[in-house]
């Protein structure tokens, strides 16, 4: 039998892979949806409860920071051993992370709440990890599509999250649980579901099947990612080809070196980051600025804005992947871009007006959902298979960073100003990056024998 022959066998085998493997990823998302929504929902509400307006953004902030830290561990297990223990260990840490959210609203302990909001990130970088995870089997003409649809499927437990953070508060608060901590309770038990799903079901692991197709000669022909170039692929692309040789080292010092090499993986980073650090700012002030008008209800408004807003994120992603892989990232990018600005300018000058909020919500999911889609899909198209976790921990832990000082301001920024004076600012921040989605960028020339 032929090499070409053993390859043609091979494929089969790599479809299934990556059909059980998106099969595990999006029942997971939904699962661990729930318990993101839910937390972020009252997050807010909690921190300014216990410590007042200006430092509620510091609640969102912790979250962000936590989430964007533990990428680091978590990436750097996923490189030693695989998605599947790093994805498991992510859940675990949110689900303590929101035990003790719980513990610190019932002792009335600020730093504790912080150090739980933080804790309770971990829940956020497996979400957020799992779309990189859909990738590594991924056919190159494909990639946006399926990496979109893994994060379509945090739609059915984020749009129902918010909307339980009512009945689940009311339903704890009936055990002694303080105002607005309840819903972590639910939080706790959704990490643990999904962590464990992904711990006995994610098998074989999609990045380890990856490397070592990739490092099959064999392999090269067929539909898995090879490690001696990442394509391009698609029109549009503003993705450099990296070598095996670009990508052969492991660890954060490597993954700067990669990226710094290929300016589809600086655009990817940067599109992601950006569109992240908008949505932030001005999503997590929404809770506090609707509250502050007084409604008896507020709880239940917040709950109908944010679930239009988290489905604005991600019930039109699978569109979002098709146009990625049709008409291109850096396109995709633009859009992205401009529907956060109309976001910021509908929602900045809404007032209380709920419709109108709601309405400026939903575009800023749709922005986040151009700019988080396309932006990941580039970067992991630019860098090769042998440091891709420690590049999408680099990214994650960028986008964290970026969107926990935006948290950490639009507290402040609200109590200075006004919530309309937040999204106008939070506009102005994209202007960077219209710059470098803008620049010509040079396709690189692919070493014979690449995939697309």
């Amino acid at each position: 039998m032929t090499l070409l022959d053993q390859a043609t066998e091979r494929r089969p085998d790599v479809r299934r892979v990556q059909r059980r493997t998106l099969s595990v990823l999006i029942f997971s998302q939904m699962i661990g949806g729930i318990g993101v929504a839910i937390g972020i929902a009252v997050g807010a509400l909690l921190a300014a409860r216990m410590g007042g307006t200006a430092i509620s953004g510091l609640g969102q902030s912790s979250l962000v920071v936590g989430a964007a830290l533990l990428a680091v561990p978590v990436t750097r297990l996923m490189n030693r051993r695989g998605r599947r223990p790093g994805l498991t260990v992510a859940y675990f840490i949110g689900a303590t992370g929101a035990i003790v959210v719980l513990l610190a609203a019932a002792r009335g302990s600020v730093w504790m709440l912080f150090v739980g909001l933080f804790l309770f990130g971990g829940g956020t970088t497996a979400n957020y990890q799992a779309r990189y995870s859909a990738v590594d089997l991924a056919e190159p003409s494909r990639r946006g599509r399926q990496l979109s649809w893994v994060v379509w499927a945090t739609t059915i437990g984020s749009v129902a999250g918010p909307n339980l953070a009512l009945t689940a508060d009311e339903s704890v608060r009936q055990f002694g649980a303080a105002k607005y901590s309840g819903p972590f309770a639910f939080s706790a038990v959704a990490f643990l579901l999904a962590g464990v799903l992904v711990f006995l079901l994610l098998r074989p692991d999609p990045l380890l099947t990856a490397r070592s197709l990739a490092s099959s000669p064999s392999s090269a022909p067929s539909s898995a990612p090879s490690s001696a170039t990442a394509s391009v692929g698609t029109a549009g692309s503003t993705g450099t080809a990296v070598s095996s040789r670009a990508g052969s080292g492991r660890g954060m010092a490597a993954a700067v070196r990669e990226v710094l090499a290929s300016p589809g993986a600086r655009l990817g980073i940067a599109a992601v980051a950006m569109g992240h650090l908008v949505m932030v700012a001005v999503m997590a002030m929404t809770p506090v600025h609707i509250d502050e008008a007084g409604h008896p209800d507020s709880l239940r408004i917040v709950g109908f804005v944010l679930s239009v807003h988290i489905a604005g994120m991600y019930a039109l992603s699978p569109v979002t992947g098709w146009l990625t892989d049709r008409v291109g990232r850096r396109p995709v990018i633009l859009g992205g871009i401009a529907l956060l600005v109309a976001a910021c300018a509908v929602a900045g000058t809404a007032g209380h007006d709920t419709a109108r909020l709601t309405i400026g919500l939903s575009l800023l999911g749709m922005g986040w959902s151009g700019t988080m889609v396309a932006g990941s899909t580039l970067l992991t198209e630019s860098v090769g298979v042998a440091n891709r976790p420690s590049v999408q921990g680099l990214s994650d832990l960028v986008m964290g960073l970026a969107a926990a000082s935006a948290g950490a301001l639009s507290g402040l920024v609200v109590a200075w100003s006004s919530y309309g004076t937040l999204a106008m600012l939070a506009a102005v921040t994209t202007v960077p990056l219209i710059a470098l989605a803008l620049r010509p960028i040079r396709p690189a020339v692919e070493p014979l024998g690449g995939s697309g």
